[in-house]
């Protein structure tokens, strides 16, 4: 939800929680990303965010920039995108702060689903602060959405993204490598890149455009691990020097392709340079990608993968379930040609009753361009 969206203050204040909470993206994992401001007087006094695994949650961050701001936390509301913890893990309970803090009341977007730090709610309430849930409680559980996938499944949190005109094309019919949205859109994709363990393409984009796969954000610290490069393709290089990511970072890239071509001479060469060939159940253009998504997030401790390939990749993640999160920039441009590729392609559907439906979870203006972020109804 963005803010022109918001229809009260409360939704307001809990709207810029919930954009605080995203900056913690990525860093907090295998975390929830949390947010929290403090409100006086129809005013935000402080804010914070969970910044990193293991860090201060969003509550003590927060009140913690109260005591820098020489605000006194006593009497005011806090707005928490996620229900205070009550348990003691790798810091103290949240709500203990929130007491001694003498904080009047707190408003919560959405509950703990985890039982070990459930409860906060209660805890609150116990001591005589005024507790409201549910601002914005859609929005709030889709901030822990990735959470959730990593506490029932083995597989990371998969962000499919795509850039596309208005007409549904991702480049024209040539192929050749052109930008479809604006310098600002490539900027978020490149944020996007800073946050996740590995970049993901298929093979027809690999061969195709010659991607690096790298963050190319301004100011990353100095000691940022670049993203591993994931390449999705039955057909192995004949000559890896010929492609930027076998020549600048061969031990920082994965194929992922058929068992075949996983035991064959290419294969062979690919992992004497340093690269890793894993073999995948399935046959060429129909591999079974969860087997390879899981052994990312256990073998290479990716949390978050991005994956930027083609039509036919994105439609085979949707199919099979690992698109969690579907971020889609549409560039005001009209292609009108039939022959130029589309952004999701591969899949027959004689009606729209076999259309698949997507909820819009966010919408912003980037640059020129629109931002969706999409999700599963």
């Amino acid at each position: 939800m963005s803010s022109w969206q918001a229809t009260s203050a409360s939704e307001t204040f809990m709207e810029r929680a919930v954009r605080l909470a995203r900056l913690g993206r990525g860093p907090t994992a295998p975390n929830p990303c949390v947010g929290a401001v403090l409100v006086r007087d129809g005013a935000v006094v402080a804010e914070g965010w969970h910044t990193k695994f293991g860090k201060l949650h969003a509550e003590r961050e927060c009140l913690a920039d109260a005591r820098s701001k020489g605000v006194d936390p006593r009497g005011a509301t806090m707005f928490v995108t996620l229900e205070p913890c009550n348990h003691h893990g790798k810091t103290p309970p949240c709500t203990e702060a929130l007491i001694e803090a003498g904080v009047a009341e707190v408003v919560v977007g959405v509950r703990d689903p985890n039982p070990v730090a459930a409860g906060g709610v209660e805890k609150l309430r116990s001591h005589g602060i005024e507790v409201t849930v549910g601002v914005l409680e859609q929005t709030c559980r889709d901030l822990i959405d990735d959470f959730l996938l990593w506490q029932n499944t083995h597989s990371p949190y998969n962000i499919l993204k795509m850039a596309a005109t208005l007409d549904g094309r991702i480049a024209a019919r040539t192929r050749r490598p052109e930008a479809v949205s604006c310098a600002e859109s490539f900027a978020r994709v490149h944020d996007l890149r800073s946050r996740v363990g590995a970049v993901i393409v298929g093979g027809n984009t690999f061969y195709a455009d010659n991607p690096s796969l790298t963050c190319r954000k301004e100011g990353l610290p100095t000691d940022f691990v670049q993203p591993w490069g994931v390449v999705v393709t039955s057909r192995l290089p004949e000559d890896p020097s010929r492609f930027t990511l076998l020549r600048e970072r061969p031990e920082r890239t994965i194929f992922m392709t058929s068992r075949t071509a996983a035991h064959s001479p290419q294969a062979d060469v690919l992992r004497r340079r340093g690269t890793s060939v894993w073999p995948l159940p399935g046959r060429a253009g129909a591999l079974v990608l969860s087997c390879g998504f899981e052994r990312l997030r256990y073998d290479c401790a990716c949390h978050y993968t991005l994956c930027e390939g083609g039509g036919r990749f994105a439609m085979a993640l949707i199919e099979q379930g690992l698109a969690d999160e579907i971020v889609h920039f549409v560039a005001p441009r009209i292609l009108g040609d039939d022959e130029a590729p589309a952004a999701y392609s591969g899949r027959e559907a004689p009606s729209m009753a076999q259309a698949l439906d997507f909820r819009i979870a966010d919408l912003e203006p980037v640059g020129t361009d629109l931002m969706l972020t999409l999700r599963s109804r």
